[in-house]
């Protein structure tokens, strides 16, 4: 039995971790839960579920917890020491990283420091720290499982293989709603057409990500520290039909691919499983209904916030971390009505143009980083 940690329970990869461990009851026991401000929520998933323990942002969040849950014996912790506490807990097996934004790093390093497996779907935590973050595995000899569907993909095509003879990564896109747009009609895109992706149901903020493909970029830096391979052996395909999720084209010409539905479902419980597999219920790949599987090239001037994660990739440093968080910012003003859609993009390339990177930044640079761009965004919008 896997004894597991979720951290970030109530969202979207939280609540489908916690579906898959309902399906396999037998092999996993959900020691401890975190989320940040949802309480009723998370004292459902405490009555459901019984954890050890349960952690929410800060005090006063803790508190109405508490209040809702006044005779269960699940302890109540809060704030970033609660986090790291239930991360590091001796019984703990697997740390399921699915917080959202820099918060999740400081947890996932010191679980990693205690020994802890990661299965991995903060991708703030290798895109602005993956300096860090892979060798402090490599030295604690734990396993940074990835959860994303891609890398999941990847991941599933490399067993058994050997890293040294990739050829190429290719990670596969669906183009969300706009791949055919132009400039012109794009600078017209409303929240609610960016909010209609045509194959995934995800939250806001991965939905508008997606459209833009900034998310797609975030996700070959990731690749990039994942797998240790350059960037210029990460290419991204557009697949409209989202049925293969990534591929794998070796020294010899062959090209391993994962195909299946799209459900976030399988990457998690296989995260949580490895090396074995267990069955899963849920939608199988009809072939016969699905006929083709078609490709297409992203245009890099329609989805101009791939090229800059590219561009920050390859620099590195610092200059993920100004990425990220520039897009943090920018999505959420867009979501606000505050921005246009091509802003977001305009936004990113701004922050990355007036930035000094940093070449090998400690955790506190990072932090600090996120926050000054946070800062200058902030100035540059009042302005």
């Amino acid at each position: 039995m896997k004894r597991v940690t979720i951290l970030g329970a109530t969202g979207s990869i939280g609540t489908q971790t916690l579906d898959v461990i309902s399906q396999n009851s037998d092999d996993f026991e959900v020691v401890a839960l975190t989320a940040s401000e949802s309480v009723e929520k998370m004292a459902e998933l405490i009555q459901r579920f019984c954890p050890s323990y349960a952690v929410m942002k800060n005090e006063e969040k803790a508190e109405e917890l508490r209040k809702l849950l006044p005779n269960h014996s699940c302890e109540i912790l809060y704030g970033m020491d609660g986090f790291v506490a239930v991360s590091t807990l001796p019984n703990v097996d697997v740390v399921v990283a699915a917080m959202v934004g820099m918060i999740g790093l400081r947890p996932v390093m010191e679980a990693i420091r205690a020994g802890k497996d990661i299965a991995l779907a903060n991708k703030e935590t290798l895109v602005t720290a993956g300096h860090i973050i892979m060798p402090l595995a490599k030295e604690y000899g734990v396993s940074i499982l990835p959860v994303d569907s891609e890398h999941s993909a990847i991941f599933q095509c490399l067993n058994g293989e050997k890293k040294s003879q990739i050829e190429t990564l290719f990670l596969t896109a669906s183009g969300g709603p706009f791949r055919h747009g132009t400039k012109e009609e794009l600078e017209k895109v409303t929240v609610e057409q960016a909010l209609m992706h045509p194959n995934w149901s995800m939250g806001r903020k991965i939905t508008i990500d997606s459209a833009t493909m900034v998310n797609k970029g975030l996700e070959v830096i990731e690749a990039r520290h994942l797998f240790d391979v350059d960037f210029d052996r990460i290419q991204v395909v557009l697949q409209p039909q989202s049925v293969i999720h990534s591929m794998v084209e070796f020294e010899d010409g062959a090209v391993m691919a994962q195909l299946g539905t799209p459900d976030m479902k399988l990457p998690i419980q296989y995260a949580l499983t490895y090396p074995h597999r267990r069955y899963l219920q849920g939608e199988r790949l009809d072939f016969w209904k699905l006929q083709e599987i078609t490709f297409e090239q992203p245009d890099m001037d329609t989805f101009e916030g791939l090229a800059l994660a590219y561009e920050a990739g390859r620099t590195g440093g610092s200059l993920p971390t100004v990425l990220n968080a520039a897009n943090e910012m920018a999505v959420a003003l867009f979501l606000q009505h505050k921005i246009g859609y091509l802003d977001i993009a305009r936004l990113i390339a701004w922050s990355m143009e007036h930035h000094h990177v940093i070449k090998d930044p400690s955790l506190e640079e990072i932090l600090a980083v996120e926050k000054d761009v946070y800062r200058l965004l902030k100035e540059k919008i009042k302005a």
